[in-house]
């Protein structure tokens, strides 16, 4: 009865940890997949892109691109997406959600593979530029029945050709036949300019307590189920 009854426990704490891990909606898929997706090299991409069912990879390297576009600050860019969301309750909406971009690829030595940019959703891992204001300081971008107070927010987020960036998705041919990395798999295209762990603490955002507390349900419900194993092997009832 005992070891059940802390066995019950454990399971009940790893369960009550993934849940709140779930909690973060979207962002917690992507931060597992850029902890677990397997590294290819990008000439080992190129040929997988020529397999029938290519799998699911994780690929560095350099951004590349023909001909970029500069931001205010001259900084030639390959890709930028800009958001405008209003705040309705606890919950921020978006109501703008704009994208320029180019062809661009990522370059490993003589190697490169392209980017599916237009497959790019919550995938997309920067550090974003953003400015607060209300409703009535941008009365053309947010809808007219907003009260003029209402918090409104603009995150900008970039890719320049300059930076070293990770992809996660499927290798596949692309435009005209071209490879490139898209989405596939029941998985997103996942794009960062960050280490691993900076990308991570992006993703969690004002709520960094949320990883913290996940662990320590699992960690517990680790030893409880540990536990429940030795009391059996015990004999204690």
């Amino acid at each position: 009865m005992i070891p059940s009854l802390v066995a019950a426990v454990g399971v009940s704490a790893m369960a009550l940890g993934l849940l709140v891990l779930r909690s973060l909606g979207a962002n917690y898929r992507v931060g597992r997949l850029l902890a677990v997706t397997p590294k290819v090299t990008v000439e080992e991409a190129l040929v997988l892109a020529t397999e029938a069912r290519p799998p699911y990879v994780r690929i560095d390297g350099r951004v590349d691109a023909e001909d970029e576009f500069e931001d205010a600050d001259h900084r030639p860019l390959v890709l930028r997406r800009t958001r405008v969301e209003v705040q309705r309750g606890r919950a921020w909406t978006i109501v703008e959600d704009g994208r320029e971009a180019i062809p661009f690829e990522i370059r490993e030595g003589l190697s490169g593979i392209a980017v599916d940019a237009s497959a790019l959703g919550p995938g997309l891992v920067v550090v974003p530029r953003e400015s607060r204001g209300v409703a009535a300081d941008l009365p053309d971008r947010v809808p007219s029945e907003l009260p003029p107070g209402t918090p409104v927010r603009i995150a900008i987020e970039q890719l320049s050709s300059v930076d070293h960036a990770t992809v996660l998705g499927v290798p596949v041919p692309g435009a005209a036949g071209r490879p490139w990395m898209t989405s596939g798999r029941g998985r997103p295209l996942i794009l960062t300019n960050l280490e691993t762990a900076e990308a991570m603490r992006i993703l969690v955002g004002d709520r960094r307590m949320v990883p913290a507390a996940a662990t320590a349900w699992l960690g517990s419900g680790l030893v409880l189920l540990a536990i429940s194993v030795v009391l059996a092997v015990a004999g204690v009832r």
